[in-house]
């Protein structure tokens, strides 16, 4: 664990170095920062929509955005928790735009038309192919905005301080919406715990 926030460390200063260097003005910076970021953008998008050809027109929209506002990139300070509330924007807006929904759409009916789609198959064996799907399979199926807070506090890093700034909302929602999120993560995911157990 230790050496995972090693390398979390160097990379957010990685990352701080590049965006620093394409404000400047090097073209060659946008393209490792993009080499670094659009796969963790695409798992983001990817957590909430299940179209992937719709989840990449949505990450490079993200990259055209960030483009767009680099000259307010305040240099030094971080780079993920800047984009991904790019990203989150950009979701929102998708959301609004496809299900025709008011600007004014808040959370609860944004997540009504997100957890639409049709659930996942379950996995039948017990490998850990297997228990990858059915943990993804168990954070699928939280909530949108529960899903979201699941992804950037875990898979990247992100303290829920900074998870409120990106969504918009107060760090108490944040660890709220987290709170709930492991809750029902520890519920569905009980079973795999006790089939791994017998094993």
């Amino acid at each position: 664990m230790a050496t995972q926030r090693v390398g979390l460390v160097s990379a957010i200063a990685d990352e701080q170095q590049l965006m620093a260097a394409y404000v400047g003005g090097d073209q060659a910076a946008f393209g490792k920062l993009f080499d670094a970021l659009a796969p963790r953008l695409l798992a983001f998008f990817q957590r909430v929509i299940a179209d992937r050809a719709l989840a990449e027109d949505l990450l490079q929209l993200t990259f055209e955005r960030m483009h767009a506002a680099r000259d307010r990139y305040r240099v030094g300070s971080p780079v993920r928790p800047w984009l991904f509330t790019i990203a989150a924007r950009v979701r929102i807006d998708e959301l609004r735009r496809r299900y025709r929904l008011p600007p004014s759409a808040d959370e609860a009916e944004l997540d009504r038309v997100a957890d639409s789609g049709e659930p996942a198959d379950q996995a039948g064996q017990i490998d850990q192919r297997a228990r990858d799907l059915r943990v993804r399979e168990a954070i699928d199926s939280l909530p949108a905005s529960q899903r979201v807070v699941v992804h950037l506090h875990r898979f990247e890093g992100m303290t829920f301080g900074e998870i409120g700034a990106v969504l918009g909302v107060q760090e108490g929602a944040v660890r709220l919406r987290a709170f709930r999120a492991y809750d029902s993560l520890r519920t569905l995911l009980l079973p795999l715990v006790r089939e791994e157990e017998q094993q």
